[in-house]
């Protein structure tokens, strides 16, 4: 197999355009921002791949030869495709895109999150599709792949390569109905060991639940578990059962179902909600306006 021919460097060529419109060294490193024995450098080795001197001295200055008077147009071209290059980025445009979006994303985001990134897409970008996937063990593969594009949510244990950005935070806060019979002043922590719980075993924020639980001393007295939220505003609202809970869902179906939030008598560790992402999509066009949407529906300031 015939070894290829080293090409000229981008370097050389910028020179070789340089000092054919100027037709000085001096003027050429000046303009190049080079020393003039580096220039010298680089012309040697021009003209030792095009086999030809390229530039001679004269009176009037550094003269190009024939063969570089054929070759400044097929350079200035090449020049000009590299520059088209380096300025090139793909642009995402919401308004005609067509593109799926598969965002993995806690059972509670159904209900917090997905209404209000749907509300948005159909404003903005009608032809946008969601899919919606768990947070679970293949999270962090399907992020690498490009099989999910984000994760949005308490993600704990996500490796190296992986991009995060704050969202908002999440403390605990209690769920009854608005004419619990027992409630009325709110919830000590004797109220909270006497009365009936929804206990909700999905979501990742419950393990710091139960240690919370297990640090205050609280043994629940559960009479429901329920694998997700679904539902849950309907069954508190219509019996005296009580729920403990992130605030953000919290509050959602208090307004969807005209339930009670109450303060958690105990404490239980806040949680930082954050958007996911890996490396390799950085840069993506496409992600990076689904990451300015949530960005932009979602993040709090500081406190």
């Amino acid at each position: 197999m015939t070894p290829l021919e080293p090409l000229p460097e981008p370097k050389l060529l910028q020179l070789f355009e340089v000092l054919y419109q100027c037709r000085s060294v001096t003027r050429a490193a000046e303009q190049l921002g080079q020393s003039q024995p580096t220039l010298s450098i680089w012309l040697a080795r021009l003209r030792e791949q095009l086999n030809d001197p390229l530039f001679v001295r004269t009176p009037g200055g550094m003269a190009p030869t024939p063969r570089a008077d054929q070759l400044i147009g097929p350079c200035r071209e090449v020049l000009e495709s590299l520059r088209r290059l380096s300025d090139w980025a793909p642009q995402f445009m919401p308004a005609t895109a067509q593109r799926r979006f598969r965002l993995c994303v806690s059972d509670a985001s159904h209900i917090t999150l997905l209404p209000s990134i749907l509300n948005h897409l159909r404003s903005h970008a009608p032809g946008i599709r969601l899919e919606a996937a768990r947070i679970d063990g293949n999270t962090e593969s399907a992020l690498e792949s490009g099989e999910a594009d984000l994760a949005i949510g308490l993600v704990p244990g996500l490796g190296a390569g992986m991009y995060q950005q704050v969202l908002f935070e999440q403390d605990w806060v209690c769920l009854s109905s608005a004419q619990h019979p027992r409630l009325g002043d709110g919830m000590s922590v004797a109220r909270y060991r006497a009365e009936g719980h929804v206990q909700i075993s999905a979501g990742t924020g419950q393990k710091l639940l139960e240690t919370g639980l297990a640090r205050a001393g609280i043994e629940r007295k559960t009479m429901l578990e329920l694998p997700g939220f679904l539902g849950l505003g309907m069954i508190v609202g219509t019996t005296d059962l009580v729920a403990t809970l992130p605030r953000h869902i919290g509050q959602t179906l208090a307004d969807m179902h005209g339930l009670r939030l109450h303060d958690c008598p105990f404490a239980v560790e806040r949680f930082t909600v954050k958007q996911h992402w890996h490396a390799r999509y950085h840069q993506d066009a496409g992600n990076r306006w689904i990451r300015g949407v949530i960005r932009e529906l979602f993040q709090q300031p500081p406190a």
